[in-house]
């Protein structure tokens, strides 16, 4: 295991630009750590870059942030057989791995009792699939939202249904992402909801329902369908920045970057439902071990307090699910506007008000899953 001191030196090379050796990429460069710091190695979309030093002002500590790359089967590998337990404190992934890197000694459960500021958290959102394991509490839902089809409306009208993206008069000017975990689940729901397929849980699908899903979209690739399965967040924005596609499934920030740019861009209300997920916050087992378990808690306290949530929404429209965020700008209305903190998080709680799929990055079938999107990708 690697010593602070090596950790340390290691970090500041990370930060100076050897990101890869670590598997992610590195957003701001570091000092190196002092003993109260804490390494946070989360989806890229959850850094507040230099708004974290706000975390030494409130809480006495320096957060040194790295992109995980979002991909939670790299992540997941990197936690058990390779070297991120050894350079990070804290994870923050999609939601469904915890059973696995719990039972692979990844990662430990949190003591609840050092979060006070849990207790202001949404009871819906502490009652997600995959928080808990034999009675522990490994994960903590720092982000939540629900995912479903960014348009245009300016040419397709009102969307209300999955249907658009398999739609064959928008041939060649729709698209979905390359990722399983996200496409695979609104295929599902799609069939489920709108074409009464059998299909119980389309975020953990049987292997017969599996199959179907997955020769569905196969053969929509096939004849045409999809200008391309696209990833990550430059591609997604690009798609829709320069009019490639007229509707895709995939993340809100992208529509908030689109009116960016002056396009009239929506986020349908899908009658199927929408795809609910959380990136959710995990205490690698390398923190205790380096005696930093309680500044990892202090962290997590602090990503609860509100600050952390109005400035994340503000930035990204994402949600902290946590009351704390209004009252934060309620009591620091010359940050924050406190209409657009709760407008937001009323936006949030209204899409997870009716018919939602929870994504789940570790379903019983994961392996076939792995092996049935590789045909996609071929086909």
């Amino acid at each position: 295991m690697a010593s602070n001191m090596s950790r340390r030196h290691l970090l500041k090379t990370l930060g100076a630009g050897g990101a890869a050796l670590a598997g992610g990429t590195m957003f701001r460069p570091m000092a190196a750590l002092a003993a109260s710091d804490v390494a946070f190695w989360a989806t890229g979309t959850l850094d507040v870059g230099d708004a974290w030093s706000r975390a030494a002002d409130d809480a006495g500590l320096n957060v040194a942030f790295t992109d995980n790359g979002n991909d939670p089967g790299p992540a997941v590998a990197r936690l058990v057989a390779g070297n991120a337990n050894d350079l990070f404190d804290i994870g923050g992934l999609q939601g469904g791995a915890e059973k696995e890197l719990a039972v692979q000694g990844a990662i430990v459960p949190w003591d609840m009792s050092k979060i006070p500021n849990y207790e202001n958290v949404w009871q819906w959102a502490k009652d997600i699939p995959y928080l808990h394991h034999d009675g522990k509490q490994y994960g903590l839902p720092a982000v939540i939202n629900a995912d479903s089809i960014i348009y245009r409306p300016d040419k397709l009208g009102k969307v209300d249904s999955y249907g658009v993206i398999f739609d064959p008069k928008l041939k060649g000017q729709v698209a979905m992402e390359d990722a399983w975990i996200n496409s695979a689940v609104f295929a599902a729901m799609y069939l489920k909801e709108s074409e009464n397929h059998k299909i119980g849980n389309p975020g953990n699908l049987t292997e017969d329902e599996l199959g179907l899903v997955m020769e569905f979209l196969i053969k929509h690739k096939r004849d045409g369908q999809f200008r391309t399965f696209w990833s990550g967040w430059e591609q997604g924005v690009q798609l829709v920045g320069d009019g490639e596609v007229l509707a895709m499934t995939g993340w809100e920030p992208i529509v908030y970057e689109g009116r960016k740019r002056g396009l009239q861009v929506e986020y349908a209300a899908p009658v199927e439902g929408y795809e609910g997920w959380g990136n959710n916050l995990v205490l690698l087992k390398g923190t205790l071990d380096r005696g930093l378990g309680d500044d990892a808690h202090k962290f997590a306290n602090w990503l609860f307090d509100g600050f952390y949530g109005c400035t994340l929404g503000e930035q990204r429209g994402y949600v902290v699910p946590s009351d704390r965020n209004v009252a934060y700008a309620e009591a620091h209305a010359s940050e924050f506007d406190p209409a657009k903190v709760k407008a937001l998080a009323e936006h949030v709680k209204a899409k997870f008000s009716g018919k939602i799929a929870w994504q789940n990055t570790r379903p019983d079938n994961f392996q076939l899953y792995e092996e049935w999107w590789q045909k996609l990708r071929n086909a």
